[in-house]
């Protein structure tokens, strides 16, 4: 990705001022580590009649494909070559927009110590950007860039210069001269505009992004025509996103229009006296479900099966009525991360004789598993692949035998609700499957039917009268009659002999 910034001068005034403002010395080439790449700063002419500075990207496509995986929601798997094949090497994109904010980031806040007069002074600038994808066109470039104080040069590249009859690409060769603005309101509007150009984010777009659009946007975006546009296509067209950036920027406008500040005019609630409540993250209200069901089943020696980081272990030590406390991951990562948390080696005596981490597969028996109260599955099973469920369930529910089993998992059916989450996508990268409430239901009942355990159902979360709620849990108790881990018969058994 390439793009230069020029500008011309007179002895009295020398072009060479850019460096200054740009903080990066004409008589050097530097280069940046950016986390998608190098950046390259240099200057092909620096004179005091005309200087120009260069923005070189290496994008390294391999650190791009690693960096965002896992996160956003990704391309089918069939797009799997796309991820290495593609035009991010070499058209301007929001990762050349983050390369401008991290390596000009002085200048685009309009600061200099060196010369603390030049920010402020309008100069005669020209950017060149020749390849920059425009979904809209040379019509939409100019849409977006004239308002701002631009003379615009947008020149469609043709597909194939052999084949003419091919028609154009999507690219432009883009063009731009002021004479009007500051070299941070240049910079400005070219981090904001050249992402919405692309239309398209290559990096996870998340609520701090208004806060961003709206700091690069501050004196011109509230008036701009194609606002909505812009703030739509910036935000990834995520909805919530893009509405809470407009009633902002409509805050910001009238704020201007009556010369007050935003705070005065954005004063219906006070914030020292609000008293709404937040809404509780799904995790906290599933810790919350799950220690509910325990302290209902009377357990005092728990098992937390895929325990992860530790955070329901950390819940259940804050809980004297849980005596033993043990956590299993096959993971020594999550397990070493679980024991920081805990602060193990810093744990008082008593404290520490109460909790145990060990490693260990559930797709196998597990000696060491029998004896306890209860034991917990929370948001375990999904991560497993369906053959593998039926050696679980033995591993758990016919050779650790513990007298209640507590088991959560999400309902694919409530994915619908989630506003960030295309149709067809899981909730985590890792999930092998998300059951529907009857699919889930229905292998419940078969587990307890096997092994000789009683099942009821309890809604995490809100319980959306069309889909369900967010998370399902399975509460199973061991049967009358039947015998727990210890080998020792119920109080039923003892009255029968």
């Amino acid at each position: 990705m390439f793009l230069t910034i020029s500008t011309t001068g007179t002895p009295e005034r020398p072009a060479t001022d850019l460096g200054f403002l740009l903080h990066k010395h004409p008589d050097n080439a530097q280069k940046f580590s950016t986390s998608y790449g190098t950046a390259h700063v240099l200057y092909p002419e620096a004179t005091a009649e005309r200087c120009t500075a260069a923005l070189l990207l290496e994008v390294d496509p391999v650190a791009l494909v690693r960096r965002g995986k896992g996160k956003g929601r990704g391309g089918a798997p069939d797009a799997a070559l796309s991820q290495y094949v593609n035009d991010r090497p070499y058209a301007a994109s929001s990762l050349l927009a983050v390369a401008l904010s991290a390596v000009f980031t002085s200048a685009m806040k309009g600061q200099c110590n060196a010369r603390p007069e030049l920010p402020a002074e309008t100069r005669p600038l020209r950017v060149e950007v020749p390849a920059l994808p425009a979904r809209g066109g040379a019509d939409l470039v100019r849409g977006l860039f004239e308002p701002l104080g631009w003379t615009v040069t947008a020149e469609a590249v043709p597909l194939d210069e052999r084949f003419p009859e091919w028609g154009d690409s999507r690219y432009v060769r883009l063009g731009l001269v002021s004479e009007e603005l500051t070299l941070a309101e240049a910079l400005r509007h070219l981090y904001v505009l050249l992402p919405v150009l692309d239309d398209a984010k290559h990096y996870w777009v998340s609520s701090d992004e208004v806060d961003k659009l709206l700091r690069a946007g501050e004196g011109w975006l509230q008036h701009h025509p194609e606002q909505k546009l812009i703030t739509s296509r910036y935000l990834s067209r995520r909805w919530s996103l893009t509405r809470e950036a407009m009633e902002r920027l409509e805050l910001a406008r009238l704020a201007e229009t009556d010369d007050i500040a935003v705070e005065e005019i954005d004063n219906a609630v006070d914030e020292e006296t609000d008293t709404e409540e937040k809404p509780i993250p799904l995790a906290v209200q599933r810790r919350d479900a799950i220690l509910a069901a325990l302290h209902a089943s009377g357990a005092s020696r728990v098992l937390d099966l895929g325990c992860g980081q530790g955070q329901l272990v950390q819940a259940l030590l804050k809980d004297t009525r849980f005596t033993e406390i043990v956590g299993v991951d096959v993971s020594i990562r999550a397990l070493t991360i679980a024991s920081r948390r805990l602060k193990l080696d810093r744990m008082g005596e008593r404290q520490a004789a109460r909790v145990q981490l060990f490693q260990g597969s559930l797709a196998y028996t597990d000696r060491r598993l029998k004896g306890y109260d209860a034991a917990v599955l929370s948001e375990v099973i999904e991560h497993l692949d369906l053959p593998r469920l039926p050696a679980l369930e033995y591993a758990v529910f016919g050779s650790a035998r513990p007298r209640t089993v507590l088991v959560t998992t999400p309902n694919v059916e409530y994915n619908v609700r989630w506003e960030t989450l295309p149709a067809g996508h899981s909730r985590h990268g890792d999930h092998r499957f998300e059951w529907t409430r009857e699919e889930f239901r229905s292998w419940a009942r078969a587990v307890a039917e096997r092994h000789g355990y009683d099942v009821e159902f309890t809604p995490v979360g809100l319980d959306d009268p069309e889909v369900g709620p967010p998370t399902q849990m399975a509460v199973f108790t061991l049967a009358t009659g039947t015998t727990g881990a210890t080998g020792t018969p119920n109080a039923k058994e003892e009255k029968a002999a």
